[in-house]
């Protein structure tokens, strides 16, 4: 049997384009003392990846030229040469852009298919989710009351931003890409009010009208003109979650990075914070997110959406499009039956 896996053939310059990426096969490894071979059945997409596509020194090391691409997988454990796992256990960590991988479950954790879909766990139960509650509670300091904002509150983040804050009685706005995203996050994500960004002249203007009593916490995803036009709403004391800056992902210079902020000033005289963060530094956070996550999705208290690709040949596919904007949710790669 030949693994199939999905490489990094070149470093892109720009947007990622479909050379970038190459189809590969090799055997199947065999797991050596304390390892374990694992099937891989879901595989994450997520916008940090585009960075580690550059070589650059960063928080994760770049991928490498000719080496499968790796991000957050599912998978279900085939063998075990007494490894942290048995045989049939289904597992999430980060792996391999492959069907098959050895592991010695460092960084991994066993899922339950019982208590949720197994693709949850690169979602709402997995890192993303994770981090819109480490950002909103531990970073941003989120209390009762308060007034929240969030850009790309229809991705996979985002849409768990808006139902934490709800939750935790809130009020929450947002801004997405299209009318139907906007339609979603309303209707099933807790989200007050929102508006679409590429339909409006005086992005300012915007946040003030679905956030009228100001900002006290932003939580960002976009960075550029969004930014500044929030910084622009800020409320004495707000606190700014950083979680990404996806506007500035597939900049080839810093010449195409877009405009903004010009008004961090703004920031002194209102005492407000603004820190960026990287999930993993919170593991106490992210066990507990697990635990109230799991309780609220069995209370119906949370809604998800996920943008599932078939095929892990369709993975490069499902990665560009997402970094256009094209999933609603969480995208994922379906690569094996569950």
């Amino acid at each position: 049997m030949q693994n199939k896996q999905i490489i990094l053939n070149s470093r892109p310059s720009g947007f990622p384009v479909s050379d970038n990426f190459g189809l590969a096969m090799a055997e199947i490894p065999s797991p050596a003392e304390g390892e374990m071979l694992v099937r891989n059945i879901y595989i994450s997409v997520d916008p940090y990846m585009r960075g580690r596509m550059n070589d650059t020194k960063s928080y994760v090391p770049p991928f490498q030229i000719g080496k499968p691409l790796e991000g957050g997988v599912v998978g279900q454990v085939m063998s075990s040469n007494n490894g942290p796992f048995k045989e049939g256990d289904y597992i999430s960590g980060m792996g391999q852009w492959a069907e098959y991988q050895v592991t010695d479950g460092e960084g991994w954790n066993q899922v339950s298919p019982a208590l949720a879909p197994l693709s949850n766990y690169l979602g709402i139960l997995g890192m993303p989710g994770m981090t819109a509650y480490v950002g909103l509670t531990e970073v941003a300091g989120l209390k009762q009351g308060d007034s929240v904002f969030c850009s790309a509150a229809s991705g996979a983040v985002g849409q768990v931003v808006g139902q934490i804050a709800k939750n935790m009685g809130c009020y929450v706005a947002g801004s997405a890409g299209s009318t139907e995203k906007i339609e979603l996050i309303k209707a099933t994500c807790g989200y007050d009010d929102a508006f679409n960004y590429k339909e409006e002249e005086n992005l300012t203007a915007a946040i003030r009208r679905v956030c009228p009593d100001g900002v006290d916490v932003y939580f960002e995803n976009v960075g550029g003109p969004q930014l500044e036009a929030v910084l622009n709403n800020l409320n004495f004391k707000a606190r700014i979650a950083v979680c990404g800056l996806i506007a500035n992902y597939n900049a080839k210079s810093i010449d195409d990075i877009p405009p903004g902020p010009r008004n961090l000033t703004s920031l002194i005289g209102l005492a407000a914070r603004m820190e960026g963060f990287i999930v993993s530094f919170y593991p106490d956070a992210c066990r507990k997110w697990i635990e109230i996550g799991a309780g609220w999705m069995a209370e119906g208290k949370l809604n998800y959406r996920e943008t599932i690709t078939e095929g892990l040949e369709n993975a490069p596919d499902a990665f560009m499009g997402m970094l256009q904007g094209k999933n609603v949710g969480k995208a994922v790669v379906k690569i094996a039956d569950d």
